[in-house]
């Protein structure tokens, strides 16, 4: 890319986008980058460089977005902005369906419109599939049906759709359905984050030596968001290249219990700490098990995660650390 590149990225300051936008600023050092943002809040402390430009966008105000298309003008889109907890989700329906759907629909169409070579690229989610995880022997592939369980899952799989559905009317789309990622910078609303961020106010004396928990016999396919970020990064590289409307899984390949995820963090804290079931914490509608193929990436972008999950949970309880001593 040149410094006639224009990238921008939606939800920029939330935890996927500060990781990306700190890559993006490495990987393409010419082209102009935009982080968009209901907030226009600033990036975390280790997230992004200072040449970022900070833009206001508020997807839930549709008829805004093609100005806003307009007067940023990019070359390409990395559509992250959304109602990402599945909670708050479940909780505000009708604002998760106005900016998960409407606002991805309309941001999508607009910049069909008004630039028809831009690139497109939506972050979807695995959730997504949701009961063929029941159904489906072995890891999933992209061509199982989308049959999501949640209202934060059916407002992904219903922009999933739109933007394939776009891809045939002209839109250079590429989509990702990423398995769990976590890493630092993670908020606590996210199974090891949460884990993480008790075990250190655990250890700062905070909080009582019990930690909180909820189902831990559930399975799920872990990655780290910085080899997600990686995916991404590829894809801007060579999506044009690409059949508008591709869609690649980002996964694993391994279902790893939580209870796994906890015991690691535990053994990384030299503090003794008791576990409680939480009912607050267990989730309706809890799948066994969520488990990927992301040979289609692999074969494709020539993507693999590369970073195990011991260093990923080490890096995220290290991070939580240094949260409560900056925030002291």
């Amino acid at each position: 890319m040149n410094r006639s590149e224009r990238i921008l990225v939606t939800g920029g300051s939330g935890f996927v986008g500060g990781h990306l936008l700190a890559a993006l600023d490495k990987a393409f050092p010419d082209a102009a980058l935009i982080s968009a943002d209901r907030g226009l809040q600033r990036a975390a402390p280790g997230g992004p460089a200072p040449r970022i430009i900070h833009r206001h966008l508020d997807l839930a105000a549709t008829e805004s977005l093609v100005d806003f298309v307009r007067e940023s003008s990019p070359t390409a889109i990395v559509h992250l902005a959304a109602v990402a907890e599945p909670a708050r989700a479940r909780s505000a329906p009708d604002e998760a369906w106005r900016i998960n759907v409407d606002g991805t629909r309309h941001l999508a169409e607009a910049l069909r419109k008004i630039r028809p070579d831009a690139l497109f690229l939506y972050a979807s989610s695995s959730e997504c599939y949701g009961a063929s995880f029941n159904e489906v022997a072995g890891p999933i592939t992209e061509t199982v049906p989308l049959r999501p369980m949640s209202t934060y899952a059916t407002t992904k799989a219903a922009a999933d759709l739109a933007i394939g559905q776009l891809s045939y009317e002209g839109l250079a789309a590429i989509r990702f359905r990423p398995f769990n990622h976590t890493g630092p910078r993670q908020t606590a609303s996210y199974v090891a984050s949460a884990f993480a961020s008790q075990i250190a106010r655990i250890e700062a004396g905070l909080q009582p030596p019990v930690l909180r928990v909820g189902n831990l016999d559930a399975r799920r396919d872990f990655l780290d968001v910085r080899d997600v970020v990686a995916a991404y990064i590829r894809a801007l590289q060579i999506g044009r290249s690409l059949p508008p409307g591709e869609v690649f899984n980002l996964a694993s390949g391994r279902a790893i219990s939580i209870r796994h995820i906890l015991d690691t963090l535990r053994t990384l804290s030299s503090t003794p700490i008791e576990i409680e079931i939480d009912p607050q914490r267990v989730r309706p509608n809890d799948i066994e098990q969520t488990l990927g193929d992301a040979s289609h990436a692999h074969n494709i972008l020539g993507w693999t995660p590369g970073i195990t999950l011991s260093a990923t949970l080490a890096d995220l309880l290290d991070d939580w650390r240094q949260r409560l001593k900056s925030n002291a």
